[in-house]
């Protein structure tokens, strides 16, 4: 056999592995497609610019909610926290500022109210990092606890009431649509950049791939484990505070129920993305289809009138589906790759 008809034979089995890896990598934008395909052709003017723009608005919040949890995931933790943290943000801002209800009316700055969400938000992600890695807790239990405390403690500030009537500078940040794109959408997309070249391009992001692929390894060689999962903590509770920060502006208040069910979506669409419940794995890119994929569901049924309830089977049979897609293809892997 010549060299050349060797190294040919060395590399065509590599072929097929490579489409595999990227059909794998890839196979939720191919779903969102399909379903598209079929939402414009079941349904009268769905394809439409209009309809496209609202899905994407719409997907705002859980999108930036799912950047947290991916990263906890594949640093081979969870953070249930972060439904929580939005709506407790969500009410500490509309409560500082909202004219009626619980409200307080007070005359603080739009940007403190952020930066106060947000410094909410890092103090939870850091109790949460701390319980974990310093005391050893598991991080379910820590951000379980979290989750049903802090939704509590929201009742408490607020009296079970809603707050509402926010200044107009605050609600307008949520409704402004410079160039014709909606401040909301701008502001899911540049997140998503971000964090997507924070996780493939910097030492940081490939810390936490190697943490969660094999924790014992990055110890070994020397990488700050603990440092890094405390802050891919922290980053989940000031992401998910800001998604609460923006929600509160979007509905020009807070309830004691907002958000309730958000983690659960943001769950299905980061398994649905691709990241693996081991840790390790997983793309951003692909959770910005599955939140898409959630978001035009949620947009084809509200354009047909079915009640609201429907959502709520098809979101439990999304989480579902995720958990098993996941367990597929990771076989496949494990089997061709």
């Amino acid at each position: 056999m010549t060299t050349q008809s060797a190294t040919a034979s060395e590399v065509a089995p590599d072929v097929p592995r490579a489409i595999i890896g990227f059909v794998l990598d890839h196979l939720v934008w191919l779903i969102l497609f399909i379903v598209l395909a079929v939402f414009s052709a079941a349904i009268d003017q769905f394809f439409q610019i209009g309809i496209f723009i609202n899905i994407l608005r719409q997907a705002t919040f859980v999108g930036i909610l799912s950047v947290g949890l991916s990263m906890a995931i594949m640093a081979g933790h969870m953070d249930l926290s972060i439904e929580s943290v939005m709506a407790f943000s969500a009410m500490l801002a509309a409560l500082l500022v909202g004219a009626n209800g619980a409200g307080l009316g007070l005359d603080i700055s739009t940007p403190l109210t952020l930066l106060l969400s947000l410094a909410f938000g890092a103090v939870v992600g850091l109790g949460n990092g701390y319980l974990v890695v310093k005391l050893k807790i598991s991080a379910f239990i820590v951000t379980l606890a979290a989750f049903i405390g802090i939704r509590g403690l929201g009742l408490v500030l607020s009296g079970g009431r809603s707050v509402y009537g926010l200044p107009d500078n605050f609600r307008g940040i949520a409704s402004a649509e410079p160039l014709g794109i909606p401040v909301l959408v701008i502001l899911l997309v540049t997140t998503y950049v971000v964090f997507s070249f924070l996780l493939r391009r910097t030492t940081f992001g490939r810390y936490i791939y190697l943490i969660g692929g094999n924790i014992t390894a990055p110890f070994r060689a020397g990488i700050p484990v603990e440092r890094i999962v405390i802050t891919v903590f922290v980053l989940s509770g000031v992401l998910a505070a800001f998604a609460g920060w923006l929600l509160a502006a979007r509905t020009n208040g807070a309830t004691a129920n907002l958000g309730t069910g958000m983690l659960f979506e943001a769950f299905a669409a980061v398994v649905i993305g691709g990241v693996s419940l081991t840790g390790g794995t997983g793309r951003l890119s692909g959770v910005f289809a599955g939140v898409l994929l959630l978001s035009s569901i949620d947009t084809a049924i509200n354009v047909m009138g079915l009640p609201p309830h429907f959502m709520q089977v098809i979101r439990g049979g999304l989480v579902l589906a995720a958990v098993l897609l996941d367990s597929f293809k990771t076989v496949i892997r494990n089997r061709y790759l």
